[in-house]
């Protein structure tokens, strides 16, 4: 029979990495990492060259109601600079049509998020035509690429909403309207 130790140790960490640990955590402030527009990671300047590293970070993401962005793991947390939203919409995933459809979208950490009523599209209005953005969990966004926004526009349609004639997309049973058509493309 092998040694129980060596499993405990291990299910003792399982335990501690999913819940209290029973001590406070350490609180760094603000450490010099950053997530760029472009969605590179980088630590003290430079790029963080594996993606597996970059996806664990991403999933101890958070941000606070004051709109800081965090890294909290059961026992650290500190807090990091984003220069516009930390994730990016990089592949778009249809299946169905028209009322029926449904859109997902993968993140640049490899995240599928569908787009529904708890992921829904948020529409900058401004001059330069900027891609909507996409709730990933509570307060963190991705950003639509250009490429993934044009075809996503390229599926959409005409709706009328209320006394107006919008285009967007619907997914979920939901229509999620891009703008008026005149200002969409």
């Amino acid at each position: 029979m092998r040694n129980g130790r060596g499993m405990n140790r291990i299910q003792s960490g399982i335990d501690q990495a999913g819940g209290d640990t029973g001590t406070d955590r350490v609180n760094h402030g603000r450490i010099d990492m950053k997530i760029a527009r472009d969605g590179k990671w980088f630590y003290h300047g430079t790029p963080i060259p594996r993606k597996e590293m970059v996806c664990l970070f991403a999933s101890t993401l958070t941000r606070r109601s004051d709109g800081s962005y965090w890294l909290v793991t059961p026992t650290e947390e500190g807090e990091i600079e984003v220069e516009d939203v930390p994730f990016l919409a990089v592949e778009l995933f249809t299946c169905g049509s028209g009322r029926d459809c449904v859109f997902s979208f993968r993140t640049n950490v490899d995240e599928i998020i569908p787009l529904d009523r708890d992921h829904p599209l948020r529409i900058v209005c401004n001059r330069d035509g900027a891609p909507p953005y996409l709730t990933v969990r509570e307060g963190l966004e991705a950003r639509l690429t250009r490429s993934v926004y044009y075809e996503l526009v390229g599926l959409g349609l005409e709706e009328a909403v209320g006394q107006e004639r919008l285009y967007g997309v619907w997914s979920t049973g939901l229509f999620f309207p891009l703008g008026r058509l005149d200002t969409v493309i």
